[in-house]
């Protein structure tokens, strides 16, 4: 009924049926073109059904939600950030819904890029996919798994006064130089691709040389895959390590007892080459037991024939042992270098060593072999007469009186003193 009263006054009231038209123009007008915009914001309706999660990002620079900022997928827009928030670790959270039938996994990398130089910003998704499992409407990304631009003003922030100058100099300078580029760059770029012509040849030699060092590192691998895969060998190698430090180290102890002993030793030599020089008198006795003895000589070398020929059997069947034992050594050379410290700290002993050798070699002037065959002479319970018990006595020479005769002294002990004689 109103409706009917409504249209009988716009039709009867003179003027108000044009301005109604006029209205609903407007209003027809205005809907049109609000949806025309809406289309091109993609505005979507509360009601429509849309994936929403979140990400987390170190920092999410230029993010404006609500400003029709994309998320795409391989190029293609998909969705926009719908919020962003501070974390309770102070890292910013993204919010982001994108239409159904694009599924997110939890092992998903998100990137926040630029999408112009005014540095407007948008979402690249990289939706992952098995073994990952789909995302839960409502999940969060971690950190982990995000990376966001690098702004201009970090870069600079990280510069020095000087540095920045120099930078802002460049550009300027960079101004100047190319505002005749339309006359000199062309002559430029024609010389660069001249340049590039020139090093074609390099960049096939070079390229030549990558392939080469790939299959040398292809072989690399396929050798340390080998030596990693023989388990035995390793072992054996680590066993036998471990002895051979053992060995060092055990051995170390006695080195150091035996150079400590060194001087007392000396002092034994000098009373042992005293001794030479007392059984002197006695080689004539220890000669004739070696002439007895030489003739049990050719028998014992025949012997000795048979143990050499033994020997050089011995040896045959050693050899393949000793070829495999050629990695084992050649495997510890690592630890012969570590010798080389030791050799060093025994350098301050050895160099006295000649010293003392010439000393030792000096007193020794034949009385050794005497000692030798005069001990022999001494101890010896035989001689050419057979087996009989002996004794040793000492005298001083100085008690003998006149039964002291010079003449019967051998002549390589004239000129030493005669401090003991002895008899059987």
């Amino acid at each position: 009924m109103n409706l009917r009263k409504t249209w009988q006054r716009v039709r009867t009231v003179p003027g108000l049926g044009r301005d109604v038209l006029a209205v609903t123009l407007v209003i027809a007008l205005g809907v049109v073109s609000g949806g025309i915009i809406l289309s091109h914001l993609n505005v979507d309706a509360p009601w429509s059904d849309r994936y929403e999660f979140a990400a987390e990002f170190d920092h999410a620079p230029a993010i404006s939600p609500g400003n029709n900022q994309e998320v795409r997928i391989a190029g293609v827009r998909v969705g926009e950030i719908t919020g962003a928030s501070v974390t309770a670790d102070g890292h910013a959270r993204v919010a982001m819904a994108i239409d159904p039938g694009h599924p997110i996994y939890d092992n998903a990398q998100l990137v926040l890029r630029p999408k112009n130089p005014l540095n407007e910003m948008y979402v690249e998704i990289n939706p992952g996919g098995p073994p990952g499992r789909p995302l839960a409407a409502g999940g969060t990304i971690p950190r982990s798994q995000t990376h966001r631009p690098i702004q201009p003003d970090e870069v600079f922030g990280n510069l020095d006064a000087r540095s920045r100058t120099a930078l802002t100099t460049l550009l300027s300078e960079s101004d100047i130089a190319l505002a005749n580029a339309p006359q000199s760059l062309p002559g430029g770029l024609r010389a660069t691709d001249d340049t590039l012509v020139k090093l074609r040849p390099v960049v096939e030699s070079l390229r030549t040389r990558q392939d080469t060092i790939r299959q040398l590192v292809t072989a690399f691998s396929q050798i340390a895959t080998a030596v990693g895969g023989d388990d035995d060998r390793l072992t054996q190698m680590v066993d036998a390590t471990r002895q051979t430090l053992t060995t060092l180290a055990a051995g170390q102890d006695d080195l150091s007892r035996s150079l400590a002993d060194l001087p007392g030793f000396a002092t034994e030599l000098t009373g042992a080459m005293d001794g030479v020089t007392a059984v002197s008198a006695q080689i004539n006795p220890t000669l004739d037991n070696l002439k007895a003895a030489s003739a049990d000589l050719p028998p014992a070398l025949t012997r000795l024939s048979g143990t050499v020929d033994q020997l050089g059997r011995t040896v045959g069947t050693a050899r393949p042992v000793v070829n495999q034992a050629r990695p084992v050594v050649a495997d510890l050379r690592p630890l012969v270098d570590n010798l080389l410290g030791a050799m060093n700290a025994l350098r301050p002993t050895t160099l006295r060593l000649d010293e003392m050798t010439t000393k030792v070699v000096a007193s020794l002037d034949g009385g050794l072999q005497g000692f030798v065959y005069n001990t022999n002479s001494v101890f010896s319970v035989r001689d050419n007469a057979g087996t009989f018990p002996r004794g040793n006595f000492g005298v001083q020479v100085d008690t003998l009186g006149t039964g002291y005769v010079p003449d019967q002294v051998p002549d390589w002990a004239k000129d030493r003193p005669q401090r003991q004689g002895g008899t059987r």
